[in-house]
């Protein structure tokens, strides 16, 4: 009797809030002209998820059965193979079979053989030695400022004249100083290594902000009054660059000339006797008995002084190899063990640090295992590495010409930019122009190479640098998706050219305690797709034992790798892969729709998204972003004709939110109970008919419609 008292009550309850909702009742209206298809995509070859290098000893647990097929069982599709070591400054050796330039010695340039041999299982990184890079992920520092006279850095010879066919001064390559605050100073003391810099400039930076990301538009380098060599000699060089103090804080060295003399590897390979090589960088005062002040701190770590380079030569030797940075998992296990459905997957070349004829073997080993491949991924964030977009441009010609003398057919790509708000802006060229993405496309042009790129790739990490816990941060999602796509086409996107989002999360801000990061996700892919995207990829896919951190994992699971639980994200991919649109290699097509469902300061609090299906049903997902409130809203479907059309005899309904995830704080941890699975109903359509959305929910409501 009690539980059937309780069905009469939330009948009860039901109804009511019916009545309220349909005083109230507010819009969702759908642009389903057939002439306004906003895109035609497959869920199979376009809702998927992207896979990072794992940490050492895990992949064998998380991409086998029984947790794979949990993994897979949120219905992410189509996989794209993430490569992590370029952002590390690491050279990624792809297939541990293959040839040191130098076999003697076991160093030098590594090629990965091409030729199918024992399973690859796992692939492994090689931290470079003549790093310049003091910051960016992973634990390496630079050697420009580690105090060691014996190391040194060095630029990437594939960006000289030898490699390039053009003259270097057309690929300039520099180093940063960052003193951390302005600090009064005259001077400079550069150890130059071999090949040094027979032309170079000293500069400052003019700008209050940093020289990269917000400051790149809003301050200049300036040569100092006695910064300009014409006539380098190399060796250790003290040089007084004015004639009084002058506060900076960015120091840059920018060199044109190299005096091609060879490196400490010899002169049997010709890459190790071109561009650029600096020992250790000094900065300070220079007094008049000529006495230097020096202001950098020099160490082996991260407590160096700061430095950024151009580029970095991918030289490196069999004693760098450190297998505790983590498995980028061997192509073979990866292809084979399930994770990527038999689909064809998208790879990535190692570009930034490597060698043409060790990614067109990669290439060419893959094709020769058959394994399906879709595209091919021309390195990994070229901004985020400060790389000028000539430079990505001159490697890019150079290792498609690789990579199409063994595989024509490879599709080719990128770069792909990380995560950003808006345009990718780099120092201006002579002609002034800044946009990253538009001088890219400018150089293939000039060198007749458009044919090369097929696709262009960004990643999406809204709040990755900007941690906060607002519930206020979902609102802008849509527009963000919005302006970038847009920022990317006027700047010269060819729009035959697709584009995909091969990586990308919330970023923090997103506890488990919410639901906040499952509705993040069903705006972010409902608008992506809207706006034309190819292919979205979801990431943060592997789950790890214990981690509940900002971006809420994929999956609770404990040291033993058994699932604890489902958190928001999980369960919403499920309503979007399963319930929005059919899980099928089929074409959906995809209309634009707009609510006015608005809060007191215009922000839209429920926003939706419209498929066709190839089952004839029309899918509308609806997300209420308001933390507090339930909504009723009706729908419309407008077109060509003059009347709307709507929902008509029984609609599925299938939610997801607060309702089916409830959190309960212990301590500073918790757990979730209820953690699933999204309730399902049918409701009755109809041109009056009012959905209800609960609070802080992902709804999807599935039906025919009247014709």
């Amino acid at each position: 009797m009690a539980f059937g008292l309780r069905k009469q009550v939330a009948g009860l309850i039901w109804a009511l809030s019916c009545v309220v909702f349909s005083a109230n009742a507010q819009k969702v209206t759908v642009d389903a002209d057939p002439a306004h298809i906003a895109n035609t995509f497959s869920p199979v070859r376009s809702l998927g998820a992207a896979i990072d290098r794992l940490r050492t000893g895990s992949p064998d647990h998380l991409l086998k059965d029984p947790l794979l097929k949990e993994i897979l069982g949120a219905g992410w599709q189509t996989v794209t193979y993430r490569q992590n070591t370029e952002l590390m400054v690491e050279a990624w050796h792809w297939n541990p079979s293959g040839k040191w330039s130098n076999a003697e010695k076991q160093e030098g340039y590594f090629v990965g053989s091409a030729e199918p041999g024992a399973e690859i299982h796992s692939s492994w990184a090689y931290p470079l030695p003549h790093r310049g890079f003091s910051r960016g992920d992973g634990n390496g520092w630079s050697r420009l400022t580690d105090g060691d006279p014996k190391s040194y850095w060095k630029s990437n010879p594939y960006l000289t004249k030898a490699f390039t066919g053009e003259d270097d001064s057309l690929h300039p390559q520099w180093v940063m100083i960052d003193l951390g605050s302005k600090i009064d100073l005259n001077a400079i003391r550069i150890a130059w290594a071999e090949p040094y810099a027979k032309k170079y400039s000293v500069q400052f930076w003019t700008g209050e902000l940093e020289p990269f990301y917000d400051g790149t538009t809003k301050g200049t380098w300036q040569t100092f009054p006695l910064g300009n060599i014409t006539e380098g000699k190399g060796g250790t060089v003290t040089l007084k660059l004015v004639s009084w103090m002058i506060p900076v804080r960015y120091l840059r060295i920018w060199m044109t000339e190299s005096s091609n003399t060879c490196d400490t590897h010899g002169s049997a390979d010709k890459r190790n006797c071109v561009g650029y090589a600096i020992n250790e960088l000094y900065v300070g005062s220079l007094s008049a008995d000529g006495s230097f002040n020096d202001y950098v701190t020099h160490f082996p770590s991260r407590e160096q002084t700061v430095t950024w380079p151009s580029s970095v030569d991918p030289w490196t030797a069999s004693t760098d190899l450190d297998q505790s940075r983590g498995d980028q998992v061997g192509f073979d296990f990866f292809m084979t063990c399930g994770v990527t459905r038999g689909l064809p997957t998208m790879v990535p070349i190692a570009m930034l640090y490597s060698t043409p004829e060790d990614a067109a073997n990669e290439i060419a080993y893959l094709y020769k295992r058959h394994y399906p491949i879709s595209y091919v991924e021309m390195g990994e964030e070229a901004d985020g590495q400060h790389m000028l977009p000539e430079d990505y441009g001159a490697l890019y010609v150079q290792f498609a010409s690789a990579i199409h003398k063994l595989v024509p057919e490879a599709k080719l790509g990128g770069p792909p930019f990380e995560g950003t708000f808006g345009d990718v802006e780099v120092w201006p060229d002579a002609n002034g122009k800044v946009s990253w993405i538009g001088r890219f496309l400018d150089y293939l042009k000039a060198h007749g190479r458009m044919n090369d790129f097929t696709f262009f790739s960004f990643e999406h990490y809204p709040y990755q640098d900007r941690p906060t816990y607002s519930w206020a941060d979902l609102y802008p999602e849509p527009g963000y998706v919005s302006h970038i796509v847009q920022v990317w086409k006027d700047n010269g996107l060819p729009p035959n050219i697709p584009f995909f989002m091969t990586e990308g999360n919330i970023g923090g801000g997103a506890p488990p305690s919410t639901v906040k990061s499952g509705l993040w996700l069903a705006d972010y892919v409902g608008t992506m797709m809207s706006e034309g995207a190819g292919a979205t990829y979801y990431f943060h896919y592997m789950p790890y034992p214990r981690e509940m951190g900002g971006f809420g994992n994929f999956l609770w699971i404990d040291q033993d790798y058994k699932v604890l639980g489902y958190p928001p994200q999980y369960l919403a991919a499920q309503v979007i892969t399963k319930e929005w649109v059919q899980p099928i290699d089929a074409p959906h097509k995809q209309f634009k729709a707009a609510s006015d469902v608005n809060d007191a300061a215009g922000n839209v609090l429920v926003t939706a998204y419209v498929v066709e299906r190839p089952d004839g049903q029309w899918s509308v997902m609806l997300v209420n972003r308001d933390q507090f409130n339930d909504h009723a809203v009706k729908i419309a479907f407008a077109g060509a004709g003059k009347h709307d059309r709507h929902f008509t005899g029984q609609v599925d309904r299938i939610t997801f939110g607060s309702n089916e995830y409830q959190w309960h704080r212990e301590g500073t941890g918790g757990h979730a109970d209820p953690d699933g699975p999204p309730s399902k109903s049918t409701v009755d359509g109809g041109a009056d008919a009012l959905y209800h959305l609960p609070k802080a929910s992902i709804t999807v409501l599935r039906g025919r419609i009247a014709e």
